[in-house]
């Protein structure tokens, strides 16, 4: 009779987290070099996913580029056009790093300045586990809001791309553009 109700028990929490995630808006991001595509949390990042969709929906990521790769840790873009020109944003959000979500291996995450509060259109993605960018009891970290569910081949293959000084960016910018064509809701 125990075994019975765990057994139920287990499967209604399965069941649960399932729906959950099916609950979760999901991004196919297609880029230069193949797309993948982005769960994001809402239920745990709320304010981050709601501000990373709005530039979505705006279109503000068409053309954009990865402008940082640093081979085994992360691949920063969405801020600068394909002629290095920074792109207008709208203010900083209210920093949610304290959402119990890990900078791992897959994940993705909202870029910022010395500022906690600063991060607006940039995102970032891990390329390995990066529990440095994870906030501390001294100080703030950088906010997880999302995961790579599909094509995490073609983000490897992005922090593996030849890296160096382009226009104002220091040796991690990519010596050959990997453009972000677009990225649109999965519906």
């Amino acid at each position: 009779m125990l075994r019975a109700r765990l057994l139920i028990a287990a499967l209604l929490l399965v069941a649960g987290l399932t729906a959950h995630a099916q609950d979760n808006p999901r991004v196919r991001v297609e880029t230069s070099m193949g797309k993948f595509v982005i769960e994001l949390d809402s239920a745990r990042a709320p304010l981050t996913v709601a501000n990373f969709l709005k530039y979505v929906r705006e279109g503000h990521y068409n053309g954009t580029i990865f402008h940082r790769v640093i081979a085994n840790f992360v691949a920063q873009g969405g801020g600068f056009d394909e002629k290095n020109t920074e792109k207008p944003t709208h203010d900083g959000i209210p920093n949610e790093s304290g959402n119990g979500m890990s900078n791992r291996r897959g994940t993705v995450g909202l870029a910022r300045t010395g500022d906690p509060h600063s991060g607006n259109a940039q995102f970032y993605i891990n390329f390995a586990d990066n529990a440095s960018l994870d906030p501390q009891p001294s100080r703030w970290g950088y906010a997880v809001f999302g995961r790579v569910v599909e094509g995490m081949n073609v983000v490897d293959d992005i922090g593996a791309v030849a890296t160096g000084e382009v226009a104002q960016f220091d040796r991690d910018a990519p010596l050959k553009p990997v453009i972000i064509i677009r990225i649109e809701e999965v519906k």
